[in-house]
C-alpha cells in the first residue's frame, strides 16, 4: 500500500487580517510557532509517517511560488495550483487525480491518502501520527471513508460535530458515524458534550483512492465524473516530462465542477463513513482569539507578539507585526481587546467579535479594492 498525504492550503485566512494577506495568508504565517509557518508545521508533523516525496499541497496559483520557497523538502512538482476556488470537494478531486497520475502504474485500491489542513495546532505529534495510522489502516482494510473526531473539552459553538454510534470517550478504533451536525447553539453544544457520543469535526479525512472516487461518483457526480479524465490528461502531461502546472484540459475539467464542500457533498450522504477519536490535543486556528490557547498568556492573561507596551490591560491580544525597530504599540487600560498592527493596516476590536473581521475585510475591499488585502 502506497501512503500519500494531501494538504489543503489554498485559504486566504481573512479573519487574521491585517497580518494575513492574499499573497501571504495565515498558512505561511508563524502564528503558533516562533520559527515555523503553520504549513511547515503541518508538513513536519506528518513526514515521519508519510515520506515528503509523497506529500502533496493544493493551493492557489499565486501561492505556489511562496510555498515552494518556504517549504523545503516537498518536491516542487507536488505543489499543485487550483485554477480557481471549488471548495474542498474540488481540491480533493484534483489532488486525487494528481496522485493517481503520479502513481499511474499502481491500482487505486493500493493507494491511500490522508487529507490534512494547514491551520491546525497539534502539540502531541506522536499521538497525532498514531491516530492517523489507525485511520489509514481502517480505510485501507475496509474501503470506508474515515475522519478523525476530536474529543471536545468544552461546549464549543465554533466547530461542527460528529455523532457516533456509541460513546467514544475511551474508544481508539474506528466507529460508525451516525450524522454530521452543523455548528450548534450553546445549549445544543452542552447536550452534545454531555451525551459522550459527539466529537468535533476535525476536517481531516482518510481513504483509498478507489473509495473516494467511487464515493464522489455516486454522491457528487458532477465532481466525481471529472477525476478519471483529469488523471488521464495528467498522465499524458507527465509522460512528456511536464510535471509543473496543469494543461488546459485539466483546467477546463476543474473549472466545470461546482463549489461544494466535501462534508456536504459526500460525507453527509455516504453510508460507509467511520470516525477515529483523536489521541492528541487539537485546536483549529480560525481567528485571533485562538492565540491565547495556542501561544499561551502572561500573568495578566495577555498575548503579546512584537514590540508592545501593555499598561493596566488584561485578557487581550496585541500583535505588532511592523518593523519593531521603527514602531511601538502601547495599549492602556483595556480588557478583552484585540489590537493588531502592520505597516499598512491596524485592527482594533473586542475579543468576542473577532469572527467579524471578515466583515471589515469585505468593507475594505469595497472601498479600496485589493490594495490592503
Amino acid at each position: 500500500m502506497i501512503r500519500t498525504a494531501l494538504i489543503m492550503a489554498g485559504g486566504t485566512g481573512e479573519r487574521f487580517w491585517p497580518v494575513s494577506r492574499k499573497k501571504w495568508p495565515k498558512q505561511l504565517l508563524k502564528l503558533t510557532h516562533p520559527d515555523k509557518s503553520m504549513l511547515e508545521e503541518a508538513i513536519d508533523r506528518i513526514a515521519p509517517l508519510i515520506p515528503r516525496e509523497n506529500i502533496f499541497i493544493v493551493t492557489s496559483e499565486q501561492l505556489v511560488e511562496p510555498i515552494a520557497e518556504n517549504c523545503a523538502g516537498v518536491p516542487r512538482e507536488n505543489i499543485v495550483a487550483e485554477p480557481d476556488k471549488r471548495n474542498t470537494s474540488g481540491c480533493i478531486a484534483l489532488g486525487n487525480a494528481v496522485i493517481g497520475a503520479r502513481f499511474n502504474d499502481t491500482p487505486a485500491s493500493d493507494i491511500s491518502c490522508a487529507i490534512l489542513t494547514a491551520d491546525h495546532v497539534i502539540k502531541d505529534e506522536d499521538g497525532f501520527r498514531a491516530t492517523v495510522d489507525r485511520a489509514l489502516q481502517h480505510a485501507e482494510n475496509t474501503g470506508d471513508l474515515v475522519t478523525i473526531g476530536i474529543r471536545p473539552d468544552r461546549p464549543s459553538t465554533g466547530f461542527g460535530y460528529i455523532e457516533t454510534a456509541k460513546e467514544a470517550g475511551t474508544v481508539t478504533t474506528a466507529v460508525p458515524v451516525v450524522s454530521f451536525r452543523e455548528k450548534p447553539d450553546i445549549g445544543t453544544a452542552r447536550k452534545f458534550v454531555a451525551s459522550g457520543r459527539y466529537l468535533w469535526n476535525s476536517g481531516m479525512f482518510f481513504w483509498r483512492l478507489d473509495a473516494i472516487t467511487h464515493g464522489l461518483q455516486e454522491h457528487l457526480a458532477e465532481v466525481g465524473q471529472n477525476i478519471a479524465p483529469m488523471q488521464k490528461a495528467l498522465v499524458q502531461q507527465y509522460s512528456e516530462q511536464r510535471t509543473v502546472g496543469l494543461d488546459s484540459a485539466v483546467r477546463d475539467l476543474f473549472l466545470s465542477m461546482p463549489n461544494i464542500s466535501i462534508d456536504y457533498g459526500l460525507m453527509e450522504r455516504a453510508h460507509n463513513v467511520a470516525v477515529v477519536p483523536s489521541a492528541f490535543d487539537w485546536d483549529d486556528v480560525g481567528s485571533w482569539d485562538a492565540l491565547p490557547r495556542t501561544r499561551g498568556v502572561d500573568d495578566d492573561g495577555n498575548v503579546e507578539i512584537g514590540a508592545c507596551s501593555l499598561i493596566d490591560t488584561q485578557d487581550s491580544i496585541v500583535v505588532n507585526h511592523t518593523d519593531n525597530d521603527n514602531m511601538m504599540v502601547a495599549v492602556v487600560g483595556m480588557q478583552d481587546v484585540v489590537v493588531v498592527t502592520t505597516k499598512d493596516g491596524i485592527l482594533v476590536c473586542p475579543k468576542d467579535r473577532v469572527q467579524e473581521v471578515k466583515r471589515a475585510v469585505s468593507d475594505i475591499r469595497k472601498q479600496s479594492g485589493e490594495t490592503f488585502l
